[in-house]
């Protein structure tokens, strides 16, 4: 429910202060150059446009959405409306644009402030509230427009809009600056650990360990082939689309089970009752991962199994291996192949003529060639490795609870701005300042008496050949009067 309004506000459905979806004029040429917005081009989080293309008129007037100089856009397919994706519509060639289809199109009238729009309909509250009102299949679902024109939006006087927008503006900023410091954390921990796993495998990591023990620096090198005493290729029948819901029942993990270093043992689909498990391909603790087929981003991708639960086998496109203990740890081969080194290797032996589609064969994984310190010095690697990355987790457990908090701030200013409660209201103003103002109402009813300018475009427009008669007939009754006929 609303709160009470401020003095001076009114509300109003959207389609009231706004034409909805509005269209190019057919008389525009269409050698026109015109802006041209992909879905790409638009921000989750800021009004300008990331980028933008040119393209004359009649290449994208037909089958992509109209927009002129200062629309305000919405996205209103899944995911991208969730995810905050708009634009108010600003350095247009000609003054005129064409995008994606998938937008909804807000041009506000005299009055109303586009940016006053954007920041209304880039609340967390609103992007919700649309969600629920989607139409159509999962993957396809929209924002259907009769959402747009009846959604109801608080309207101060103008020119307290405009403080509102500066002040948003003036305050996201700062918030941005922020998060950009904050997202330079995230490469610097990636690194991090990168540069552990190459310190950890190339024996910079334990060389103090190996001095007090006045060992040899020099590491063997090995083959997977001679560390691995078993592989197998898992199974991937028809399975239902859900997961497995309890160890009770037989499931089937996905791809997406394997990141690198970390297991999901949630990312499986339930088999169906009619098949029968294959007993032999169930996931133990200890078992050692790696994606073999699929896109080439996902296929080389290695975790070891810490911990899972019963009834889970791996599948088809995911190679399950144990090694020897007494000649190797588990857990130093899951960080050997994840070093950047060996996943920049692995890339190389993948076969296949597209990126979406790759293949890593047996006999060249099992073929890859890495240093094999002795088992005490494996050990002493892990529990270094295992340290380091801990306060790595840490570090960034603490810089995403800081992002989120900054992200509840941006969602926090909306709000009490959309509340009357971010500048000081044009009543309180004039007041102050003995003076009389325009209020909501007053500026609402200035739109209404000056009409619907959707009424107006779907009137036809009289062509310059009707006007040519209607001078035609004036010049003949001018004749007439004067005797000349």
């Amino acid at each position: 429910m609303m709160r009470k309004l401020p003095s001076g506000w009114a509300i109003a459905p959207l389609r009231v202060i706004a034409e909805i979806n509005p269209r190019h004029p057919k008389a525009l040429k269409n050698e026109m150059l015109v802006t041209f917005v992909p879905m790409a081009a638009l921000s989750e989080s800021k009004p300008e446009f990331q980028y933008s293309e040119e393209h004359p008129l009649g290449e994208v007037r037909k089958g992509f959405t109209h927009f002129a100089e200062d629309d305000v856009l919405f996205a209103k397919i899944t995911p991208c409306m969730e995810n905050g994706k708009g634009a108010v519509a600003r350095r247009l060639r000609n003054n005129l644009g064409c995008g994606t289809t998938e937008l909804h199109v807000i041009r506000p009238l005299a009055g109303i402030s586009p940016d006053y729009i954007y920041r209304f309909l880039a609340q967390r509250s609103v992007r919700r509230t649309a969600k629920e009102h989607f139409t159509g299949t999962a993957g396809q679902a929209r924002v259907p427009t009769t959402f747009i024109e009846e959604i109801e939006i608080p309207v101060p006087p103008s020119e307290e809009q405009k403080r509102i927008t500066e002040k948003v503006e003036a305050v996201t900023a700062k918030i941005d600056a922020s998060k950009e410091k904050l997202g330079r954390i995230a490469p610097l921990l990636k690194r991090f650990r990168q540069a552990i796993l190459a310190a950890a495998c190339s024996g910079r990591l334990t060389a103090d360990w190996r001095e007090e023990r006045h060992q040899d620096d020099e590491w063997p090198m090995t083959t997977l082939q001679a560390v691995v005493r078993s592989l197998d290729q898992g199974w991937s029948p028809q399975c239902d689309l859900q997961p497995s819901p309890s160890p009770e029942i037989w499931g089937v993990i996905k791809t997406t089970a394997v990141q690198a270093m970390k297991f999901l043992e949630e990312e499986n689909k339930k088999l169906p009752d009619v098949l029968s498990p294959r007993e032999n391909l169930e996931l133990r603790a200890g078992d050692l991962l790696i994606t073999r087929a699929g896109p080439r981003a996902r296929a080389g991708v290695c975790c070891l199994v810490r911990s899972v639960r019963a009834r889970l086998m791996a599948c088809d496109k995911v190679y399950r291996f144990r090694v020897n203990e007494s000649l190797a740890k588990a857990e130093f081969v899951e960080l050997a192949l994840n070093t950047l080194q060996k996943v920049q290797e692995l890339d190389t032996l993948k076969t296949g003529i597209s990126d979406s589609g790759v293949n890593l064969t047996q006999e060249k994984f099992l073929a890859l060639e890495f240093p094999l310190p002795p088992l005490p010095e494996q050990q002493e690697i892990v529990r270094r490795v295992k340290s380091l990355f801990l306060l790595a987790d840490r570090i960034e457990a603490r810089f995403l609870e800081a992002r989120k908090r900054v992200d509840s701030i941006t969602q926090a200013i909306l709000a009490k701005a959309f509340r009357g409660e971010l500048v000081p209201t044009e009543a309180e103003l004039a007041k102050a300042e003995g003076r009389s103002f325009e209020s909501a109402e007053e500026l609402l009813e200035r739109i209404r008496q000056n009409g619907d300018p959707r009424e107006k475009l779907q009137k036809p427009p009289q062509t310059s050949r009707s006007k040519e008669t209607l001078l035609k007939k004036n010049r003949h009754l001018q004749k007439a009067f004067r005797g000349e006929l």
